[in-house]
C-alpha cells in the first residue's frame, strides 16, 4: 500500500482531495509553461481540473496515489506528485510544480524522500521516472535526487503541448 503522506523539511505530500481543484487550477494547471512537458494540455477551466481530481480519486490507492505538494508552513499548493506501483517489485512516478516554486530544490526534496521510502520497502527493488530529452530542469531534479540516467526511450511519450507524435525520453532509476 502506498503511504498516506510524506513529510520533508519544507513540504507535505498528502492525497489530493476534491477541495484542491481550485488551488490546482490557480497554481499550475492552466499555465502553458508548466504543462509544456506534461502528458496533458493546460486546463481551460476549473471543471477540467475537477475532472482530473475525480479521476485521481477514482484510481485505487494501492495502484497509484496522487499527492498534493503543499508547504508545511503555509499549506499552499505547490504541485503534485503521482506515485505508481506498476509491479510488486517496482514503483514509478511523475510530478508537476507551479512555476512560482521552480529552482528552489522542492521537487528534488520530494523525489528524494519518496525514493528513500520506496527503496526501504522489502518488496521494492526499483523506483523510476522518465522525462522528455529536452526537459533539462526535470533531468537535473532526478539527478540531484540520486537517480541514474539509464538511457533513452525512443518515441516513448506524447507530450501534446509539443506535438502529436511520441517523443524521446530519458529513463531514470534508483534501485537496490
Amino acid at each position: 500500500m502506498l503511504p498516506e503522506t510524506f513529510e520533508t523539511a519544507r513540504l507535505l505530500l498528502r492525497p489530493v482531495a476534491f477541495a484542491d481543484a481550485g488551488a490546482i487550477f490557480d497554481a499550475y494547471a492552466q499555465d502553458a509553461e508548466v504543462a509544456r512537458y506534461t502528458i496533458w494540455r493546460p486546463h481551460r477551466s476549473r471543471g477540467e481540473t475537477q475532472a482530473f481530481v475525480e479521476q485521481c480519486l477514482a484510481t485505487p490507492a494501492e495502484v497509484e496515489r496522487t499527492y498534493m505538494i503543499v508547504g508545511r508552513e503555509d499549506n499552499a499548493v505547490r504541485g503534485a506528485f503521482a506515485l505508481r506501483r506498476r509491479a510488486p517489485h517496482r514503483l514509478d512516478f511523475g510530478y508537476v510544480l507551479a512555476r512560482r516554486w521552480w529552482r528552489q530544490g522542492l521537487m528534488t526534496e520530494a523525489a528524494t524522500s519518496v525514493a528513500g521510502w520506496g527503496l526501504r520497502q522489502p518488496a521494492v527493488f526499483r523506483i523510476g521516472a522518465v522525462c522528455d530529452v529536452d526537459n533539462i530542469g526535470s533531468a537535473q531534479v532526478l539527478e540531484k535526487a540520486g537517480f541514474v540516467r539509464e538511457g533513452v526511450l525512443r518515441r516513448w511519450l506524447v507530450h501534446p503541448n509539443l506535438g502529436d507524435e511520441p517523443r524521446d525520453c530519458y529513463s531514470y532509476a534508483r534501485f537496490c
